[in-house]
């Protein structure tokens, strides 16, 4: 390892004098890991909470949901600086709603771009390959240039980028690596598994293991959590084998940091029946408009939706309200307010600035649920028929708390002033400073006092 820091989003980091490793545990509520280790499935967090390990209570950025949040983690601040307000958007200047999977989003560099810039040897494995692109932008592949004009260019140095879900498909030239599956010993997995998953985390221990790296990022899928609570058999073993390999990175050397990227909430009655309140239905009878009629400028964005839909139907707890021209937004959104299951409502530029979103890339007006209610547009529009659990989902302030694990003992920062959530003193997309900055302010203290 190297000394120094490099900087990056108006952040410095310093040079890991160890490898740092943060590991994302999609969709995971702080009582998946404490039923866990209630259970003795997690000895090795156990251990280290009980030594020189740290639990700060955290929240995700806004929305709660997998790209906003990764991305937050990879670029070390919230969707109003980097761009990526969803997982789906209404992209207004084509026109038409896309899957923001696309790097052309970006708006800043990532984490790993400046590191891997700063000679620092960078991996990065995702369980889904909807984020490989956005993670590997300036590591593998063309990415926003650190000099903050905007221009992708191309890496000075490749790191290494793949997905577990394309393992198979992964190469030198693209991905920075080749043979995987051979590498890792394992088949490629379902991407509807747990299995997926734990490739990703058996990847990134045996990339450590026969390469080595200075930063890691393997970033998981929520495919158990969106059907099993936490304490269950089925959720207390995917975190028995997340606690396996986060040991193993440790007894590599390793700075572990383990957080999510949103929690995840019971979309259901105490019957198991989902509910949902259906947005584009209430908007248009708030609007007195038809059911047949077909306004232009009407249009609920669900920001949720993604390529693996079998997961949650695209039924999260967040929608973005584009109005037709003309349409009263402040008693829409005072009538939007009064609805059963409704959270909070506010216009544009409010949303904004209370969430950090990019305000050019949500609507009119921007719907959150209780976290005990989802948000659909219109039932036909939802395809229910991969739901074999009861609706679990996400995407607003009832999954906004999440674990926030290091394996160190740096110095606490103070709790966020924030309008919303139960207190917490660090965002996920702090992890990366905490692990390599704040890591490194404690051992030079200790150092210094010793």
């Amino acid at each position: 390892m190297t000394s120094g820091t490099f900087s990056v989003n108006g952040r410095t980091y310093a040079k890991p004098r160890r490898p740092v490793v943060v590991i994302c545990i999609d969709g995971s509520e702080p009582d998946y890991h404490i039923e866990a280790m209630a259970a003795g499935r997690m000895p090795w967090l156990t251990k280290v909470l009980e030594g020189e390990g740290t639990s700060w209570p955290a929240h995700c950025a806004m929305p709660a949901l997998t790209n906003p949040n990764n991305v937050s983690i990879a670029t070390g601040c919230p969707p109003a600086v980097h761009g990526i307000s969803g997982n789906y958007i209404f992209d207004t200047e084509l026109g038409e709603e896309v899957l923001m999977n696309d790097k052309r989003f970006l708006r800043v560099p990532t984490v790993f771009g400046a590191a891997n810039e700063a000679g620092l040897d960078v991996v990065v494995v995702t369980a889904k390959d909807k984020l490989r692109r956005l993670l590997g932008a300036g590591l593998v592949e063309d990415g926003p240039s650190l000099d903050g004009s905007g221009e992708f260019v191309a890496p000075p140095r490749r790191g290494i980028c793949f997905s577990a879900e394309k393992a198979d498909l992964a190469t030198v030239e693209d991905n920075g690596i080749d043979q995987v599956l051979e590498l890792v010993g394992k088949p490629l997995p379902s991407v509807y598994s747990a299995e997926l998953s734990e490739f990703a985390l058996a990847a990134g221990v045996r990339i450590m293991e026969t390469r080595g790296a200075d930063l890691m990022y393997l970033s998981l899928t929520d495919y158990i959590q969106h059907k099993n609570a936490p304490g269950t058999e089925a959720a207390n073993d995917l975190y028995e084998k997340i606690d396996h390999y986060a040991g193993r990175l440790a007894g590599l050397g390793a700075t572990v940091v383990l957080t999510a990227d949103h929690g995840m909430s019971a979309k259901t009655d105490d019957a198991g029946v989902a509910r949902v309140v259906y947005v584009e239905e209430e908007v248009r009878a708030i609007l007195r408009i038809a059911e047949d009629a077909q306004p232009e400028g009407l249009r609920v964005i669900l920001p949720i939706t993604d390529p693996y839909t079998v997961h949650h139907g695209a039924l999260g707890s967040f929608a973005s309200v584009y109005l037709p021209a003309g349409a009263a937004r402040a008693s829409t959104i005072e009538s939007l307010r009064a609805i059963e299951g409704v959270q909070e409502v506010y216009g544009r530029e409010e949303a904004a600035e209370r969430y950090a979103l990019p305000a050019d890339r949500i609507g009119d007006i921007v719907v959150l649920a209780e976290a005990g209610t989802a948000l659909g547009r219109y039932p036909s529009w939802h395809d229910l028929s991969g739901l074999d659990a009861p609706l679990r989902s996400h995407g607003a302030l009832g999954e906004l708390q999440i674990p926030f694990l290091i394996n160190r003992r740096p110095a606490r920062p103070a709790l966020l002033d924030k309008p919303f959530g139960d207190p917490a003193r660090v965002h996920n997309y702090d992890a990366l400073w905490v692990a390599t900055t704040l890591v490194a302010e404690k051992e030079s203290s200790s150092a210094r006092t010793d």
